[in-house]
């Protein structure tokens, strides 16, 4: 096959690889494009790879795209003893992974992303890596995790021996020190909740960082953050883009509000979920110990309220739950205070769970809020745990005959301050070698993580441009529904902006 160029209609050039660079395992112009020779580093676009029947490729950026004639080395994984019983340790250079899996017989093959895992050839030889890591934003449970397994796996599958802890987040390139990290000092921190290096939100300045960056002599960085932690790494790739440095950039999303698009969750949120269950078994106790008693449970979750929905289908305990892609309304028919009553009268007790974004703008309503932000850009939002739980008491006490007993439990902190659990550190293990294998191996400007189950590299652009809530008008949704009897609490015109909201997150 010979290499094709074809022109869009934006002048970006589409360039397919040759026979012998696909035998290589790279396309050395697959992830981004310039249409002028001198103006590489000034004119560079995402590429998109088509195929047959519909095939699309978002690839991400390899650092043979701005530096030429890279010399290539043999993966010391072929000498690695642990393995060579595996029967194909290194992924095809055509394997991709599709972002959607449920389609219909005529429709296109849709879009895929680049696998992860270990290539046959590495860009770096193992005594020149000089690697960093930095935590980010708020805290989750599985940091240290993916901390310890990106320091094990640059050793014991690379015989990397020389990487640093940047402490302090961001602001810690240039005005903290760093900390030498071996498998000897992190062997137990995947034990500790919190992360090692401590953590900070805001505090990015691009021109210090990778001035940083440059004067340590550090080559592969690792990133370990939310959307805007991997917001400021697309900015600091770009940076190192632009100066041609031999550096690569590798982000591992971390939220344990699980609102990160296209990866199917992020690490941290199986344990938020089971953390959340002996909240709400603490609730349920205190609710059916007591004539009409209620268990209210505040759970994180500032924009997307999964840890609530998860938590809520898997304890069965629970008799509402309120997120804030559903509104809802106190007083009238239908309302929540109905609700309660109702539940009460026929089985004395009720347990509640709310996610902290949830009824955001009944509280603006009756509270004078000062939109406010914090360092990382999210709003600071009103306590929504005690204003409602004071208005539910506030009703009962004035407008009813029922006397209750409310006890309110606040999980928001505890919650992602704890280890991760075994199904965590196993995920968090897979994402940190990942991380490894695509930094090992050139690529650069991305972020790692399962995509149906299969671990990709995804481009920056898609983890970043949109937040991952639950659609209330999905079936996942209508089954917590089922399980608590609750009602939707939707108007109409509810209802019809969600099925929007849903089209549009299928295009």
């Amino acid at each position: 096959m010979e290499s094709m160029v074809s022109v869009s209609n934006d002048g970006v050039a589409e360039i397919f690889a040759s026979d012998d660079q696909e035998k290589a395992g790279l396309n050395p112009r697959s992830g981004f494009i310039s249409t002028g020779g001198a103006g590489l580093l000034n004119d560079l676009q995402p590429k998109i790879v088509s195929g047959d029947f519909g095939y699309i490729l978002e690839d991400v950026p390899h650092l043979s795209y701005y530096i030429p004639d890279l010399p290539t080395y043999t993966n010391p994984l072929q000498y690695n003893p642990a393995y060579s019983v595996v029967k194909q340790y290194f992924v095809d250079h055509d394997d991709t992974v599709a972002q959607k899996i449920v389609v219909h017989k005529n429709s296109p093959r849709g879009i895929h992303f680049r696998r992860a895992g270990p290539r046959q050839r590495v860009y770096f030889k193992s005594d020149e890596v000089r690697a960093c890591i930095v935590t980010c934003g708020g805290l989750c449970p599985g940091l240290n995790t993916v901390i310890r397994e990106i320091v094990c796996g640059l050793h014991h599958m690379y015989d990397v021996t020389r990487v640093l802890g940047i402490v302090g987040g961001y602001r810690g390139f240039y005005s903290k020190n760093t900390i030498s990290l071996t498998p000897k000092f992190v062997n137990d921190i995947h034990k500790r909740g919190g992360t090692i290096l401590g953590t900070s939100r805001g505090g990015h300045d691009t021109k210090k960082i990778v001035d940083s960056i440059q004067d340590r002599g550090i080559n592969q960085v690792y990133i370990l953050g939310g959307d805007g932690t991997q917001k400021g790494a697309a900015v600091i790739f770009e940076e190192i883009r632009r100066r041609g440095l031999k550096v690569a950039v590798a982000g591992i999303p971390k939220t344990i509000d699980n609102d990160i698009p296209v990866i199917d969750k992020s690490f941290g949120f199986d344990t938020a979920v089971e953390e959340a269950q002996r909240a709400i078994n603490a609730a349920h106790v205190e609710a059916t110990s007591i004539e009409n008693g209620i268990g209210l449970v505040k759970l994180m979750g500032r924009y997307s309220g999964f840890i609530a929905m998860y938590a809520t289908l898997a304890s069965r305990d629970v008799d509402c739950c309120l997120i804030p892609e559903s509104p809802f309304y106190l007083e009238g028919p239908g309302g929540l205070f109905e609700y309660i009553e109702k539940r009460l009268k026929e089985n004395g007790h009720m347990v509640i769970v709310i996610a902290e974004g949830a009824g955001q703008e009944l509280l603006s309503e009756s509270l004078s809020s000062i939109d406010q932000q914090d360092a990382s850009g999210n709003k600071l939002l009103q306590d929504v745990g005690l204003w409602i739980s004071q208005r539910i008491k506030d009703h009962f006490s004035k407008r009813s005959k029922m006397a209750i007993n409310l006890k309110y439990i606040d999980l928001m902190y505890m919650i992602r301050a704890v280890p991760s659990n075994a199904s965590d550190n196993v995920f968090c293990t897979l994402l940190a070698q990942s991380a490894v294998h695509g930094a090992m191996a050139g690529y650069t400007g991305f972020t790692v993580g399962p995509v149906n189950g299969r671990h990709a590299y995804i481009p920056f652009h898609r983890i970043i441009e949109k937040q991952h809530k639950v659609v209330i008008t999905d079936r996942m949704w209508a089954r917590l529904l089922a399980s608590t009897n609750q009602p939707s609490f939707l108007s109409i015109k509810d209802v019809e902006a969600s099925k929007t909201e849903i089209n549009l997150h299928n295009c």
